[in-house]
């Protein structure tokens, strides 16, 4: 009988997931190991996941979801475009800290044991974090914060 997850539980899964493949990378990650410390079965990961690089794909899609939501939520808070950058900033110095698995995830896509999500995952996440970026500098641009002559999307590529 399989166990079904819920929301909390599928989003341990996942951090457990992330902590596995950021010390192990990919290609060494055991999904054993994960369903152990998750304390699922590895048929009930099987069930949600169909093999290990869907698993992984799910976890970088997770920590990705998570990134999105904290910018979103700093850029509701925040009117002024410097402000939101200063806590922007401030926000990933902390979180560096606190979610460094994360950060060691995102540098695990672009080496050698994953190279075959590299391009896909990157331009996800560039596109993702990019996306919001470009609709605060044209609110800033909108409330005059900044010239109508700049362009969004390179301000947001730099």
């Amino acid at each position: 009988m399989y166990k079904k997850m819920d929301d909390a539980s599928l989003e341990a899964l996942l951090e457990v997931g992330i902590d596995e493949f950021s010390k192990s990378g990919l290609d060494r990650a055991n999904i054993n190991k994960i369903a152990k410390k998750a304390n699922f079965s590895v048929g009930v990961i099987y069930k949600y996941y169909e093999n290990k690089d869907k698993f992984f794909i799910a976890c970088v899609e997770h920590s990705l979801k998570l990134l999105e939501d904290t910018m979103t939520e700093i850029l509701s808070k925040e009117d002024d475009v410097i402000s939101c950058i200063s806590l922007l900033v401030d926000i990933v110095i902390a979180e560096s800290d606190n979610h460094a698995n994360y950060y060691v995830m995102y540098n695990e896509i672009t080496s050698q044991s994953c190279n075959k999500y590299a391009v896909e995952l990157a331009d996800k996440i560039e596109t993702s974090t990019a996306h919001i970026y470009k609709g605060m500098f044209e609110r800033a641009q909108k409330k005059g914060q900044m010239t109508t002559e700049s362009d969004p999307f390179m301000c947001a590529f730099y």
